[in-house]
């Protein structure tokens, strides 16, 4: 069931603000364009004018913190919205090159493939979660408190992680 149908159209009002999966899904798409742009004008200035490599280490951080939250947003609309592996997939993949953020973005909202709101947030259905992936987020999406909580550990662990191992293409 790779479509947004399930929820009756009374459960398909559009939530404020971030509690709503299309809206946070958009916000991080968004973003994760923007810090790709940043990323990119640091490297003309590295490479282009070798002036300075400033732009590299603000644009490459940002965006490192910016693409991991991406994966997560994105894992977390993918399980709530029970997207296909292909669909899922895809979605994490529109993170590597630049701006693909934004199709994919526009693509899955223009084929209605993310719900205005949380199947599995506590106003909703979280008693319909199947798999332990839809049990785990269906717990975290009870409190709004405990999800950002939950989220920003997901992101902190992931960066320190990604730091660990250093950029793509670096030689130790």
């Amino acid at each position: 069931m790779d479509q947004v149908t399930s929820l009756p159209n009374s459960r398909r009002t559009k939530a404020p603000g971030l509690r709503s999966p299309l809206t946070l899904y958009r916000v991080v798409a968004r973003a994760e364009a923007v810090t790709w742009a940043l990323l990119l004008f640091g490297m003309f200035l590295k490479y282009g004018t070798k002036s300075t490599d400033m732009g590299v280490r603000i644009g490459g951080m940002l965006h490192g913190i910016v693409f991991v939250s991406f994966v997560v947003v994105t894992a977390a609309v993918w399980i709530d919205n029970k997207w296909s592996l292909k669909r899922g997939l895809l979605g994490l993949a529109s993170a590597i090159p630049p701006f693909c953020t934004l199709i994919f973005d526009a693509n899955a909202e223009k084929h209605h493939k993310i719900a205005p709101v949380w199947r599995l947030g506590p106003a909703h259905r979280p008693d319909t979660a199947d798999s332990l992936p839809e049990k785990l987020l269906a717990r975290v999406l009870v409190n709004p408190k405990v999800a950002v909580f939950v989220a920003l550990g997901l992101i902190a662990v992931l960066t320190a992680a990604a730091l660990i191992v250093g950029p793509p293409g670096a030689s130790r």
